[in-house]
């Protein structure tokens, strides 16, 4: 038996944020960090809850892949003063850390009286799909650890394209091919299914349409939309496929050299599609062919297998270079001597990352080195 999970309530369009005037609450957390308290965004939330006369407390200090350390200060903050509803207002890394502390409160609080919180995710990034995701990565030292569990699922996702607006084209590009990613392993993941795969489709499909006039125009509200709504339902798929090691790959690279999760994505992604296709030998596994039905769904030249493959891997660099994105790790700053130092450190975290066992392809040291070393050089001319 498989299942599919869909638990939380999406709520979707321009107005999709005065659902929190209907939601019943006595007392909030609000987690979220401090450039969404700079650039005025919580005030989408606590004016409402002012509005409403509901008291609520605000957990601001939320960094960019949030450690042990954060979650202790969360789970103390919470325990204090036990919310009815959680609200997490901010990137992956926001409604990582919201579901990682309701998640060991509950494991660590063996309280009858309390009841779980509802939980309210908005993403202010297209990106990471957490607000419908069972996922949420936690770093402990220079490891990206990857809980999994359907608990950490939020009970309502609110998609407000007005919240994206402002993100800058950068950050635009890093998120936007990170929903790609999540796409394209869930659509080949070991665990893919007729589900996972309807979803996966229409988000690359959306991607390759909109993505680039995000990151043109932020302010195009109806292409902000589109890729918000994109990038939830790449992590509605991979809730339930699961990923592959484009994704471990990126977690072991941002752990150890901070390189931005959806640009390790990026910088890894091609090769990975390349290796799992077995591009470079006879390119008839089961990925090569669905990739290629993606290329065929994108109208690119996919008369055989091997074409398709090379469509999409051409599309893929082209949606990179459009939007300037480095052409590999060497270009982020990363230290040559150092990067071979600490490859091996890598490639083992990549290995006993959660994402590898679904992976299509069984990777192994060697194979997991030498797609970190084409990365590195990220040259396009170098083929596939």
């Amino acid at each position: 038996m498989s299942e599919f999970l869909l638990k939380p309530r999406i709520c979707f369009g321009q107005d999709a944020l005065a659902i929190l005037n209907d939601l019943p609450a006595s007392h909030v957390l609000l987690v979220t960090d401090q450039a969404m308290v700079k650039f005025g965004l919580t005030e989408c939330v606590t004016q409402v809850l002012h509005q409403r006369g509901i008291t609520f407390q605000i957990w601001d200090d939320v960094k960019a892949d949030p450690d042990i350390a954060t979650l202790v200060r969360g789970m103390k903050l919470m325990d204090a003063n036990y919310p009815d509803v959680v609200i997490a207002l901010g990137g992956g890394s926001v409604i990582d850390a919201a579901k990682a502390v309701i998640f060991a409160l509950a494991q660590t609080r063996v309280d009858t009286a309390r009841q779980r919180p509802c939980f309210v995710a908005i993403p202010t990034t297209s990106g990471t799909g957490s607000e419908v995701t069972a996922f949420s990565v936690v770093k402990a030292h220079t490891e990206k650890l990857v809980l999994v569990d359907p608990s950490l699922l939020p009970d309502i996702a609110i998609l407000a394209p007005s919240l994206v607006a402002s993100v800058p084209p950068a950050i635009t590009a890093d998120t936007g091919m990170d929903v790609l990613c999540h796409a394209l392993e869930a659509y080949v993941s070991r665990h893919a299914s007729d589900f996972s795969d309807a979803l996966a489709e229409k988000v690359v499909q959306q991607v390759f349409l909109h993505l680039p006039l995000c990151w043109r125009n932020g302010d195009n509200l109806q292409a902000r939309e589109k890729m918000h709504n994109a990038s939830c339902m790449a992590g509605m798929a991979f809730t339930n496929a699961s990923l592959g090691i484009t994704h471990s790959l990126a977690h072991a690279l941002g752990g150890v050299f901070h390189v931005p999760h959806g640009r390790a994505n990026a910088l890894l992604m091609a090769d990975v599609v390349a290796w799992n296709a077995d591009y470079q030998g006879q390119c008839d596994t089961e990925a090569a062919r669905k990739y290629a039905r993606l290329a065929h769904l994108l109208e690119l030249p996919a008369d055989s297998t091997r074409q398709g493959v090379a469509s999409l891997l051409v599309a893929i660099q082209a949606l990179k270079d459009e939007m300037v994105m480095p052409a590999g790790i060497r270009d982020t700053g990363v230290d040559s001597a150092e990067f071979e130092q600490r490859l091996p450190e890598m490639v083992a975290q990549a290995l006993r990352d959660s994402c590898t066992p679904t992976n299509p392809r069984v990777p192994d040291a060697n194979a997991l080195t030498e797609l970190y070393r084409r990365a590195w050089a990220g040259n396009p001319e170098q083929g596939y």
